[in-house]
């Protein structure tokens, strides 16, 4: 359990004022002074002086000068991710009370895989927003690793989606919802179901739409074809888009990889069709995952409590 701030931490969060986060926020994103005071509406001047006050404060050269531009030091760094977090949590407030007085109850922020949509998410999000109309909703469809991330900054409220390598499990929640079996699908007319089998050894020679590297589905597909033996280079084009991988799909003959209940919602809308070939790969479950150290808005965690089964 972590402690509160010290005496030494409380007086320096003193001297931290809104007006530098949110310089620093901006430097991150336009790692120049100038772009950074026009878009707070300050002058230059005015910018350097809260950058230089505030590293004065903690004694830490935040950013580099460089000839074109800043970079952020690796004190920096850490104080931007604090930056975002702080915005963010300002901002999803002020949502909340902005959502109050026009009569709503708050904001729900969901970040999910893609394969969580069909089954899980869509299912869930239709029955909230039929008891919680007053709820504003927004969701990002997106990869684990990718999501996890935006967690991380307080972009979401919660994930529907897998803790990967990268973070540390001690500091999120996770409560497994929805495990199934991965497959291999096409278009509804490609040629190969004009053939009596195929096999994976054969279907390596395709081209193949995947999700990017770092997802857990990409990690273990290419793992489980090197177990079968399979050292051909495959042909890919790379993207975590439901709608740009079902694109390629029906314009092509490519191949996909996705859950079983994913492709048995396209293949319900007459677009893709799974190909009979047992596929060898394994993913973990798709979980929900919050922060340890966050509390979550009312919407949010009632929204986390229906998907526990709570109500």
């Amino acid at each position: 359990m972590t402690s509160g701030p010290g005496p030494a931490d409380t007086s320096l969060m003193l001297h931290v004022r809104p007006r530098q986060l949110l310089l620093l926020a901006r430097l991150d994103t336009h790692r120049h002074l100038g772009r950074a005071a026009e878009a707070m509406n300050i002058s230059q001047p005015a910018a350097t002086k809260l950058l230089q006050q505030l590293e004065d404060s903690l004694g830490e050269r935040l950013f580099e000068r460089l000839a074109r531009g800043m970079e952020p030091t690796p004190y920096g760094e850490i104080l931007i991710r604090y930056a975002r977090r702080v915005l963010s949590d300002f901002g999803s407030a002020r949502e909340e009370m902005l959502a109050l007085r026009s009569g709503l109850s708050g904001s729900l922020r969901v970040g999910s895989v893609p394969g969580a949509v069909p089954e899980l998410l869509a299912p869930a999000l239709v029955e909230y927003h039929r008891r919680h109309p007053q709820v504003a909703v927004s969701v990002v469809v997106e990869t684990s690793d990718v999501m996890q991330a935006q967690l991380e900054q307080g972009d979401v409220d919660l994930v529907l989606g897998r803790l990967t390598d990268s973070y540390d499990e001690a500091k999120y929640a996770s409560v497994p919802l929805l495990g199934e079996s991965q497959v291999v699908v096409v278009r509804a007319a490609h040629p190969v179901f004009e053939r009596a089998t195929v096999t994976l050894a054969e279907m390596a020679n395709w081209s193949w739409v995947l999700q990017p590297p770092g997802s857990p589905q990409r990690g273990r597909f290419e793992a489980a074809m090197r177990e079968a033996g399979i050292q051909a280079r495959l042909d890919i084009i790379e993207t975590a888009s439901p709608i740009a991988i079902t694109a390629l799909l029906e314009n092509s003959d490519m191949a996909a990889v996705m859950p079983a209940s994913q492709a048995s919602h396209y293949a319900r809308l007459g677009v893709l069709r799974t190909v009979p070939v047992e596929l060898p790969v394994r993913v973990p479950p798709i979980c929900l995952v919050t922060r340890q150290d966050r509390v979550l808005s009312p919407a949010a965690a009632q929204f986390r409590r229906q998907l526990l089964g709570g109500g």
